[in-house]
């Protein structure tokens, strides 16, 4: 079979294979991981953003190439996650802008589209490193342009281009010293010629099916009929945030609820709660639902007046249908502006709340392991009404979905301090000032975090050797600003060894938070460790974070 030119349908289906490939090779990109760490996530993250793509060109009606690749490079870059993610949607972004204005393409104009391709994404990345998906899609693309005027049909031209990516992908250890010594690829470019395989496959006849079933959250409705015979005076709306995921259960949530009034109807999506009630009572409701979390949204109206209204967080410019019978239309009040908005991405209930009462207005669910998406940001300010938004990442594998993010709303003073760590968002909170403008609270929030020591304790996941360092499967590792410095048997032993390369005689404060699977006792001792040893103050905040035991803070 000699496929002499693809069109948008054609694309469409290799896209798919390649999604479903990498879809199910993903815990192998994961795996080829620096660090022998439990949060190895490349793999997700562009299988996350492929899968973005893939379904916004499910129904795309225009079958031309060209708007086919815009459609897909528009999808992955909203559902772009970390690093990884948002390189790889450049690339596809950059084939598209190679492809616009063809219905269909030929091997000549299919490899240019390749190298625009790697132009995009190497201009995306302010400091390109070598060694990397950048590397060997460049190197790829450069042996596909040389060659596709000999190739007669894509097969032979994509039996060219993938030997050049596997035989890059094989160099990438040579350009990158760290993957040499871990004895380990490139993940990221591995993960790419997963998805380049699996479009090579689908030519041949050779299509994939997911390995598991799709896993995709379905929103649980439950919709309470009403009862008769009582008039209920207040119509009460509100989205809330559930901090205490381990507590909250639907049905239960629901039967508490459900004698305060009627017309219920209680919506979950994950760790996002609707709720519309008719109440005599809407303090009571509000103090029901606030135990579990914060508000996003909230609306109290007096039916009887069908005037009156109290809107206590944001307000929505367009209300959801409700079957309720009730004319929901004129329920928009005054939407006040704030001076400012704090977005920060966190995971773990104790540091949710911790980032709120450190004055964060909107909290995005993540960090390691599940890393936000360009969209994610972009939803999050969407329902936020103020003058300046800072977005907070919290993860160096966050901060570029971040900066994307920002760079799409260009209508709105939307700023991204460049907090790599939980440690450093933390510490910039403490000097953030509502009282001074935009630009000298990120200069001083930027400045301070330069200081600020970041350390976390996590368990190896195989044997390994870092910087000299002899890691052992299941023992405890201490990393210091992203440096692996210690691994230990003991997870105090680690945490000590942590601190005596962290701690000196400018630090004042170190404060640490402890994941979910630590004790109270145990923390105790490290306390009280930390007090003997050193001349600083210590402050501990329950964090409840997965991965990583213990992170802990220098400043």
């Amino acid at each position: 079979m000699s496929t002499h030119q693809i069109d948008g349908s054609t694309f469409r289906t290799i896209i798919k294979n390649g999604t479903i490939r990498l879809k199910n090779n993903m815990d192998y990109i994961n795996d080829l991981n620096v660090f022998p760490v439990p949060d190895g996530d490349t793999g997700s993250n562009m299988s996350a953003t492929m899968s973005a793509g893939a379904k916004a060109i499910e129904n795309v009606e225009d079958l031309s190439i060209g708007n086919v690749s815009k459609v897909l490079a528009r999808g992955m870059l909203m559902g772009a996650r970390g690093n990884s993610g948002v390189i790889l949607s450049q690339l596809f972004s950059g084939i598209a802008k190679g492809l616009k204005g063809y219905d269909v393409a030929d091997c000549k104009v299919f490899s240019e589209s390749l190298r625009k391709g790697v132009e995009q994404a190497y201009a995306a990345v302010i400091n390109p490193v070598e060694g990397t998906m950048l590397t060997v899609s460049r190197e790829a693309a450069d042996r596909a342009v040389s060659v596709c005027k000999s190739c007669t049909d894509f097969e032979q031209l994509f039996v060219e281009y993938v030997e050049e990516l596997d035989a890059s992908l094989e160099r990438t250890p040579d350009l990158l010293p760290v993957l040499k010594e871990v004895g380990v690829v490139d993940a990221g470019a591995a993960g790419y010629i997963e998805v380049v395989k699996g479009m090579v496959d689908s030519l041949q006849g050779v299509v994939y099916e997911y390995k598991t079933e799709d896993t995709d959250y379905k929103v649980d409705l439950t919709h309470i009929q009403p009862k008769t015979g009582e008039d209920f005076g207040y119509c009460t709306e509100f989205i809330m945030q559930i901090e205490k995921m381990n507590e909250f259960n639907q049905a239960d949530f629901t039967s508490m609820i459900n004698p305060l009034g009627d017309s219920l109807v209680v919506v979950q999506d994950e760790n996002i709660l609707k709720v519309h009630i008719h109440t005599k009572t809407p303090g009571d409701a509000l103090n029901l639902a606030q135990y579990y979390g914060f508000f996003i949204n909230l609306k109290i109206e007096n039916m009887n007046l069908q005037h009156t209204e109290v809107l206590l967080h944001q307000t929505m410019e367009e209300q959801e249908d409700c079957d309720c019978g009730h004319d929901h239309s004129h329920s928009v009040a005054p939407n006040l502006k704030k001076k400012y908005a704090l977005v920060a991405v966190v995971t773990g209930n104790g540091l949710k709340e911790t980032f709120i009462e450190m004055g964060c207005d909107y909290i995005i669910e993540g960090g390691q392991t599940m890393n936000p998406s360009v969209e994610d940001f972009v939803k999050a300010v969407e329902q936020i009404n103020a003058n300046h938004i800072i977005l907070i990442p919290n993860n160096k594998n966050v901060l570029f979905s971040a900066e994307t993010a920002a760079g799409m709303l260009e209508d709105l003073d939307v700023r991204v301090l460049k907090a790599k760590t939980i440690s450093q968002g933390y510490a910039a909170l403490t000097m953030f000032d509502a009282t001074q403008d935009i630009d000298a609270n990120l200069d001083e929030m930027s400045e301070y975090i330069k200081n600020v020591k970041s350390g976390e304790v996590t368990y190896a996941i195989r044997d390994s050797v870092f910087n000299g360092i002899e890691i052992k499967k299941d023992h405890f590792m201490g990393i210091v600003n992203g440096d692996l410095i210690t691994s230990n048997h003991t997870r105090l032993d680690t945490c000590e060894e942590l601190l005596k390369n962290m701690v000196d005689e400018d630090s004042e404060i170190v404060t640490v938070m402890y994941g979910e699977d630590v004790t109270k006792e145990e923390v105790a001792t490290l306390e009280e460790y930390v007090s003997k040893t050193f001349q600083v103050e210590v402050e501990v905040i329950r964090g409840d974070q997965k991965v990583y035991s213990y992170i802990i803070t220098v400043e």
